[in-house]
């Protein structure tokens, strides 16, 4: 019973502080990163002691950067990665061995740290705070600037670095008198048979499951299959003497051109933000606080000396590998100089491993944290720096490219409608994602036309948050069920007010409801009866023009009659009203129109 009550206390601590402190760090434009840590800081041993053991929290809160590192995995689809192959594989690379070479150099040189150690500590400070950057460009709208655009690149490279440098820490820290040549090989052949495992049981094995779970429609069941799928293959790499988070990344890698992907996506990130921050918490508690007020000279000099070594280098790649201007530059570098959260991280495991010793720890913790609590104070200083346009350079392709990485275009329902939308919008080359429900049309649709389908609700936030539709320009909903198509659309255009929505409308009712929602209805038999029409009367004797000057009279005149009914649309008598005196006049509308317009516009080129 105290056990318990102690679990259930800690979780009580974990979650008020959280709560509390983490909105106010958002407010005071922190971060949530920072927010976190500062929680743990204050509930740790070392202020308010509301919690004692930091080490039976981190433990638990390690699943947090294992969900992390399969999120990443599941983003990085190789075409994603082929379209920023030259920003991020360039000058990301460009970034991080550089940084790396230098601070690993004077962690050699001027604090005397062992080879191993110095690896690690340069390219660990090497890597920026994904969370800081993206979101201090995303609130500034920079992203899509030419310096936000590079940092983007950069920060996805670092994402993808950190996972062999999480793998190569063990590797470190094994020295030549601890391993035999048999032990070692033994252990290789043991880590390539379990990602031998991972990958053919990835390929063959997790589609028929996926698809096999979606077709009991229990959202319960979904969560606990994306949960087994993740913690599964974390647990089959720690086995083999691997770092967790391997095998977590292989296994989101494998599923990044899954059609459930988004759905795996939308499972498991609140568990991912979750237990991340419960990570960074944990931290912030084991941070030694004492150490800042002990000796603040070092831990501040350290953190400018951070700062002025990565600085003028991100600058120094943005220019010479990037092509931006010297101000573009500098925002970028001031986005980018502080310490990341991978690299709390990659320094716990190197602790842990023996290849830096408590106090060493502490500080490079509390310079990391100190670095990324200045971040907003640099970038409030940059937003009064003019960016001059570079006359005689131009923005490099690369950067280009990154910009239109996203889908223009989102269908909901790969029904009838939705196959003819995405095959034009497929061979125009316009990028779009397309979400449907149904398991076979899903694989129908992938087998014959490869287009980006994927499993998912468009009615839960979650899913288009995945699917990226704050990015779009349309969203398109061509569901088949009325009611459903509706709530889309309202869900659609109450997250994205800014994306237009065009909505596939089964009938008049339906017009008038999607319209309500701020949708843009489109009659899906409307056209189509024109058409027949015109092909009818130009059959039984009425020249085309005349026909198709005809069909002209009702669409107008069919809009007008629309637009009255909807102002009556409750009282079925004033509707049936309408119906009868548009039949009236269309009839006149006809008979008083007996001459052919001279020129008439075809109805296929509307």
């Amino acid at each position: 019973m105290s056990h318990e009550g102690s679990l259930l206390q800690a979780s009580v601590i974990l979650l008020m502080a959280a709560v509390i402190i983490v909105p106010l760090a958002k407010r005071l434009q922190l971060g949530a990163v920072l927010g976190y840590l500062l929680a743990g800081v204050l509930i740790g041993p070392q202020a308010l002691k509301l919690l004692g053991n930091a080490e039976n929290v981190a433990n638990f809160s390690e699943m947090g950067v294992v969900f992390l590192l399969f999120i990443i995995g599941l983003e990085l689809s190789p075409k994603r990665l082929w379209l920023m192959r030259k920003a991020v594989f360039g000058v990301g690379l460009a970034q991080v061995l550089l940084t790396g070479l230098v601070i690993g150099m004077l962690a050699i040189v001027a604090f005397g740290q062992t080879l191993q150690a110095a690896v690690i500590l340069g390219l660990g400070l090497a890597l920026s705070s994904t969370a800081l950057g993206l979101q201090s460009l995303a609130e500034s709208r920079q992203l899509n600037s030419p310096h936000g655009r590079l940092a983007f690149a950069i920060l996805l490279f670092q994402d993808i670095a950190a996972i062999p440098l999480i793998a190569l820490v063990p590797l470190l820290a094994v020295t030549g008198a601890q391993a035999t040549d048999e032990s070692g090989l033994a252990h290789g052949l043991k880590v390539l048979g379990s990602i031998a495992v991972v990958v053919v049981g990835g390929r063959y094995l997790l589609r028929p499951l996926f698809r096999a779970v979606a077709r009991t429609g229990l959202p319960e069941v979904a969560t606990a299959t994306a949960l087994l799928v993740v913690l599964g293959t974390a647990w089959l790499m720690e086995l083999a003497g691997v770092s967790m988070a391997l095998g977590a990344f292989l296994a989101g890698l494998l599923l990044a051109d899954s059609e459930y992907r988004h759905e795996l996506e939308s499972q498991i990130e609140p568990f991912k933000g979750l237990l991340l921050g419960l990570f960074f918490m944990s931290v912030g508690m084991g941070a030694n606080l004492a150490l800042l007020f002990e000796n603040p000279s070092l831990i501040v000099g350290l953190t400018l000396l951070l700062i002025a070594l990565k600085l003028p280098l991100l600058m120094f790649v943005a220019r010479m590998a990037g092509g931006l201007s010297r101000i573009a530059a500098l925002r970028l570098g001031l986005v980018l100089a502080a310490g990341g959260e991978f690299a709390f991280v990659v320094f716990k495991l190197g602790q842990n491993l023996g290849l830096f010793d408590a106090h060493t720890y502490d500080t490079l913790i509390m310079t990391i944290t100190l670095s990324m609590a200045v971040t907003p104070l640099l970038l409030a200083c940059a937003r009064g720096l003019k960016t001059r346009p570079l006359p005689t350079r131009e923005v490099p392709e690369n950067l280009k490219a990154i910009q239109s990485e996203g889908p223009r275009v989102v269908i909901a329902g790969m029904g009838r409608v939705g196959q003819i939308i995405a095959r034009i919008l497929h061979a125009q080359d316009i990028p779009f994602v397309a979400l449907d429900t149904s398991i076979d049309t899903i694989e129908m649709t992938r087998s014959f036309e490869h287009a980006p389908v994927f499993y998912g609700d468009p009615l839960r936030p979650e899913i288009l948050s995945a699917a990226k539709v704050g990015e779009a320009e349309y969203f398109i909903v061509a569901l088949d069920d009325p009611e459903k198509a509706v709530k889309t659309a309202q869900t659609v255009q109450r997250l994205y007010p800014r994306v237009k929505v065009l909505a596939r409308a089964r009938n008049r009712q339906h017009v008038h409801l999607l319209l309500d929602a701020g949708a843009e209805p489109v009659r899906e038999t409307f056209y189509s009866s024109l058409e027949m029409t015109r092909r009818t009367l130009e059959g039984l004797g009425i020249s085309p023009t005349q026909a198709e000057h005809r069909i002209q009279q009702f669409m107008a005149h069919d809009e007008q009659v629309l637009a009255a009914q909807r102002l009556v649309r409750d009282d079925t008598s004033k509707i049936r009203q309408t119906a009868q005196e548009a039949r009236l006049e269309l009839a006149r509308l006809f008979e008083s129109d007996t001459g052919e317009p001279e020129q008439a516009v075809p109805l296929d080129a509307r």
